[in-house]
């Protein structure tokens, strides 16, 4: 099952997911062990960041989610080959991170690496949800880079929409399904 969960930055879009995964582990609890994965795409490129990461790993050990978190800022793709299971749920936050993570890289092959994390959600096993941030309601930035993110962001939320079980958008804290 995938969830794709969207939402602007601060719209409370983190938190409802996390809550998701709490509502699954608490409907599943008693018929099997789930293992629960915080995967995490963020990179500490300054000292604002470096904050931010570790404010989020002190919120998750005081959590009632019992999260082994998985550092992949690039290597999303493999680290759903390697954890995905029946008896897994994977929280991915956040898919801008990573995509700016892609971009960012000289050497990188953006069109490729998608194409293979498509195929991987449809193949895959277990819980998925996926977080990422909607960044299409506001103006053409400036800059080629800003323009492409903003594209690349776009073309990558239609694709998981369309394989994705749910789709939630997450505005001032609330969520509107918009599928599933």
């Amino acid at each position: 099952m995938i969830h794709f969960v969207l939402g602007g930055a601060r719209s409370g879009k983190s938190s409802y997911a996390e809550s998701q995964v709490q509502q699954y582990l608490q409907a599943t609890e008693s018929n099997r062990a789930i293992h629960s994965f915080y995967f995490a795409t963020a990179q500490a490129l300054d000292s604002e960041m470096h904050q931010r990461i570790e404010h989020h790993q002190a919120q998750r050990l005081t959590d009632a989610i019992a999260w082994q978190t998985i550092e992949c800022p690039t290597e999303l793709t493999q680290a759903l080959r390697s954890y995905s299971s029946t008896d897994s749920i994977i929280l991915v936050d956040c898919l801008t991170l990573w995509l700016t993570n892609h971009l960012l890289r000289t050497d990188d092959n953006w069109a490729q690496v998608k194409r293979e994390f498509l195929q991987t959600l449809a193949d895959i096993e277990g819980t998925v949800i996926l977080v990422s941030n909607e960044v299409g309601c506001g103006i053409v930035p400036m800059g080629e880079l800003s323009r492409r993110f903003v594209d690349e962001a776009g073309w990558l939320h239609q694709d998981i929409a369309a394989i994705a079980d749910k789709v939630t958008l997450v505005t001032a804290g609330l969520p509107l399904h918009l599928k599933g």
